[in-house]
């Protein structure tokens, strides 16, 4: 038995039987048999025909094979669709047509199993394994799919198969129509009758039928395969040359709703929404700020309903005092790919987000960028800081590196002659190592934190393959207030006596980016500890 497994990434599956139009609202489910050896035999053109890396007379040989009606295991499944408006040009006016686009929505996690009662030789099997790992769309464009041949099963639990005439329709099912294509045997048999049947008469006149203007009846299956459907139809055809309807039948509830139950809600209100930044140039993590600023002028657009935006992206309370205890939002920007690209942005506020905030967060899709290349943000989810395991932001540690700089809020302090003022620890007063102990102070476990700053001549900010200097950093809103000191910030490694859980954030900035910190080694795999240098 060979078994071939389709996902869809996207949990949509979109197709039309043939001879349906799209505006009629039909689907086709299971997927029919011709579409699924067509889409084969496209990719074998497309992408593995060259250099005969798999060679025609094995694709030819695999289609033959795979003729034959398949079983299908189909996964619980309703029916949905949009409707939108088309555009279409009538002679020199331009004009719009609503278009329905129906598709079957089924569970991410679950799969489609496709299963032909044939063992195929080696060099078929891997060639069908090749083929269906490089399917990008199953259907329609809009269906993609990830698709593979399970190796080793011997059956599946099928619940939708042909039914041989004469068969009584088994309870609970329904019949459908699903176009297959013929066999090699079958194929030959019906070319040699459509051909005798549509020869010329006697006396040397035409037939006079739909299919005058045809192209030519191809040669075997495998080219009948290759026909482009709207050449067909345009030519007349009502089926595709080599193809042929199957009654299959399937659950009379295959797109019946599924209940879902609804999970109770928690009273504590979410406090961390994730995005994934999707750009065709992506920014900088050294544009942090930039980016954080833009973000969050657009959830205070978002939230703004008439009253003003929502306190928690402003700061400011509802009689209009700033907030001081830092409880609303920060705009974090990561940068978790190769290089120093910005690739997620995580808003935490722990104040909890509102009714009206959640809104706000989930209307948020763009901001502009610079050069006309508008950021576009899909958000990932909306919850507490424990539901975004995959954010390092969240983590727990003793020991926590700068992943920005740190800027300190106050101005270096000097004597009249210039000789710089230190505190008990070595550092002057109003540096960003100064300012980093007493804001730690007032961490509940930061007391006894020590600090080590980090030299700038080796680059110490170090993302995929790229190294950077705090000076390569945006350090500045240019709107917005906030109290700063001079420089443009430094790197620190901060040492906790005990595991500490993260977001950690301080200094100028805090809340667009700017001093924020990453752990270095999770708390259970914490076998040396950092001793804190001597201040320079």
């Amino acid at each position: 038995m060979t078994v071939l497994e389709l996902r869809f990434p996207a949990g949509r599956y979109h197709a039309t039987p043939w001879g349906r139009h799209v505006n009629e609202g039909a689907v086709e489910w299971p997927p029919s048999p011709w579409r699924i050896v067509r889409a084969l035999v496209a990719t074998w053109y497309l992408k593995a025909r060259k250099d005969e890396e798999i060679p025609e007379r094995t694709i030819r040989a695999l289609a033959d094979a795979l003729s034959q009606p398949p079983v299908f295991r189909l996964p619980r499944a309703t029916t949905a669709h949009t409707r939108h408006y088309m555009p279409y040009n009538e002679g020199k006016n331009e004009k719009t047509t609503k278009v329905f686009d129906t598709f079957v929505q089924l569970p991410v996690r679950d799969a489609i199993l496709v299963a032909w009662d044939v063992a195929l030789p080696a060099e078929q099997l891997a060639a069908l394994q090749t083929l269906v790992e490089r399917l990008g769309y199953f259907g329609r464009a809009e269906s993609l799919v990830e698709a593979r041949v399970l190796r080793g099963v011997t059956g599946i639990e099928l619940n939708a198969a042909p039914l041989t005439e004469g068969t009584p329709l088994p309870p609970n099912t329904e019949l459908i129509r699903l176009l297959a294509p013929m066999t090699p045997v079958g194929y030959k048999r019906w070319r040699t009758e459509f051909l005798a049947a549509n020869a010329p008469l006697a006396n040397g006149k035409k037939r006079d039928n739909k299919r005058a203007g045809a192209p030519e009846v191809p040669d075997d299956l495998f080219a009948a395969l290759h026909a482009d459907t709207g050449d067909l139809q345009s030519a007349g055809w009502n089926l595709p040359p080599g193809a042929l309807y199957v009654n299959y039948i399937r659950p009379e509830d295959a797109f019946a709703p599924a209940t879902k139950p609804r999970p109770r809600r928690s009273k504590a209100p979410p406090t961390a929404a994730r995005y994934a930044v999707v750009s065709a140039v992506a920014p900088s993590i050294t544009q942090a700020v930039s980016l954080a600023d833009r973000v969050h002028d657009a959830l205070c657009k978002w939230s703004d309903q008439g009253k003003g935006p929502a306190p928690v992206f402003t700061g400011v309370s509802d009689v209009g005092k700033p907030s001081t205890d830092h409880r609303h939002a920060h705009i974090f920007c990561e940068a978790n790919g190769p290089r120093d690209a910005i690739t997620h942005i995580t808003i935490w506020a722990p104040m909890g987000f509102n009714e009206t905030a959640c809104l706000a967060l989930r209307r948020l899709n763009t901001v502009w960028g610079h050069g006309g290349h508008d950021i576009r943000l899909v958000l990932h989810g909306i919850g507490r800081a424990g539901d975004f395991k995959d954010s390092a932001l969240f983590g727990k540690a003793r020991v926590w590196r700068a992943l920005t700089p740190l800027v300190s809020t106050r101005h270096s302090k000097t004597f009249r002659d210039g000789r710089p003022k230190m505190d008990a620890n070595g550092w002057q007063f109003g540096s960003g190592a100064h300012d980093l102990l007493r804001l730690l102070a007032l961490h509940p476990q930061g007391t006894a934190a020590t600090v080590k700053q980090l030299e700038e001549r080796d680059r110490p900010f170090q993302f995929g393959s790229r190294r950077l200097t705090s000076l390569q950093f945006q350090a500045i809103r240019h709107h917005g207030g906030g109290k700063r000191g001079n420089g443009s910030g430094n790197a620190f490694v901060i040492t906790f006596p005990e595991p500490v859980s993260g977001p950690l954030a301080f200094g100028y900035g805090s809340h667009f980016g700017l001093g924020l910190f990453v752990p270095v080694v999770p708390a259970a795999e914490m076998t040396t500890t950092l001793k804190p240098s001597s201040p320079p």
